[in-house]
């Protein structure tokens, strides 16, 4: 049989014997809103209400790592606040890059979506280096100094906007992880994704309830509140499925239960083969946002099983930073890795994604796909390369005499399990 995996810009066809018990494992069908522009507007009325009398506004969106619907989200809240009397000069669009590079030139059009946005108002990227860009605004409890850009902190009105999917740390994307890490300082993201949140069990896909992140990035957002959100939840065609615009914390969590009834998809049994993708463009563009299609398979893999990923990688590794924690990995193993940051009050820059590439290695034999990595790259990646998916499928298969294959072709925007599909607590 032939599946076709997401992968760059379009589709990687994986051509398997019919010999295989092949599982694909897809979302079940979501809903596509027939006019999902005309739910939005209807939705802005909190935003009309909080605008009177305010004389500045600061819209967060997500960098090009998200394919965030922004040109159905934009342009309506900007009229609205333009409507209200908000001058165009005094409103912000802020690109939330948290500490990823700024996205610049066709990138940024590609984020924004939509030229008039761009003719309109100011549209800028967050710096989260830069010292004199950031107000500090409390400490949370687990003792995170919490500094945030000053454009959306001073700003008269707050909103955020995002995607909300699975995050592999955070649980959910969207809502309050736009504000921290999006616009937090480097003191801020370097703290909140040190090892010690990075390696709690609840850190994970899915979940919200006792994880550590979640619960310092809730806390942060009320330090800022009132903060409103807009929400998006796209089908598998990138259709959206779902919008909701609100208070940040309350409406991420409307969407978070619309949502979760459809990506977490529950299975008979683990497999000792599993095949997944990265997500395609814009998520697999480097080997950095590769590893989270690495994690999201896990809970269905056998221990000692062969995940194989998929992905195109077409800007290389990533940053200087994860390129530099990647070959201490290699120099290390990884449980010297593991070692040498767990008792860091700071993260390095970007090792945390690293440190996320020691599940599947712990959980069993990771081998890429990749037609983007060249050179040195490739052995950086700390896993072994697959000339191919199917060659790479039928070894597993031979070597575990298992003809058991998962195959998920949307790879982490689908967290799959082995159960029956009851919600789990979040």
């Amino acid at each position: 049989m032939q599946v076709e995996l997401r992968y760059g810009r379009g589709m990687l066809p994986v051509r398997l014997p019919e010999g295989l018990e092949v599982t694909v494992v897809r979302k079940p069908p979501m809903p596509a809103l027939a006019d999902p522009a005309g739910v939005f507007r209807r939705a802005l009325g909190p935003l009309a209400a909080q605008a009177r009398g305010k004389a500045s506004a600061c819209i967060l969106v997500c960098d090009l790592t998200r394919p965030v619907p922004n040109g159905l989200l934009l342009r309506p809240m900007i009229e609205a606040l333009l409507a209200a009397g908000i001058d165009r000069a005094r409103i912000t669009v802020l690109v939330a890059t948290g500490l990823h590079r700024p996205n610049l030139g066709a990138e940024l059009e590609e984020v924004i979506g939509d030229p008039w946005v761009l003719q309109t108002v100011r549209v800028e990227n967050h710096d989260a280096r830069d010292d004199a860009a950031h107000v500090e605004v409390g400490v949370t409890k687990s003792g995170t100094r919490v500094l945030l850009d000053r454009r959306f902190v001073e700003a008269g009105v707050r909103v955020v906007t995002g995607l909300v999917e699975p995050h592999f740390m955070a649980g959910w994307s969207g809502g309050r992880k736009v504000i921290a890490p999006g616009v937090a300082h480097r003191e801020t993201i370097t703290t909140l994704h040190s090892a010690r949140f990075m390696a709690h069990p609840l850190a994970d896909n899915c979940v919200l309830d006792g994880n550590p992140l979640h619960r310092d990035q809730l806390e942060i957002a009320a330090m800022v509140k009132p903060v409103l959100a807009a929400n998006a939840v796209i089908d598998e065609q990138r259709r959206v499925s779902f919008v909701n615009f609100g208070e940040v914390i309350e409406s991420h969590a409307e969407a978070v239960r619309f949502v979760e009834q459809y990506v977490r998809v529950p299975l008979p049994h683990a497999f000792h083969t599993v095949v997944a993708s990265a997500a395609g463009h814009p998520l697999d563009r480097t080997y950095y946002q590769t590893v989270k299609g690495m994690v999201a398979p896990l809970a269905i893999l056998e221990p000692g099983g062969t995940l194989v990923v998929a992905s195109e990688c077409a800007e290389g590794m990533g940053s200087r930073e994860y390129v530099a924690a990647q070959k201490r990995l290699i120099a290390l193993g990884p449980e010297g890795f593991a070692g040498s940051i767990e008792p860091k009050r700071y993260a390095d820059i970007d090792e945390w994604q690293t440190q996320m590439q020691l599940k599947p290695l712990r959980k069993g034999e990771l081998l890429l796909y990749t037609t983007g990595l060249r050179g040195e790259d490739r052995a950086l990646t700390g896993v072994r390369l697959a000339e191919s998916v199917e060659q790479a499928v039928l070894d597993s298969v031979h070597r575990s005499g298992d003809r058991r294959v998962a195959v998920i072709p949307e790879g982490p925007y689908v967290v799959p399990f082995v159960g029956t599909a009851v919600a789990p607590p979040r």
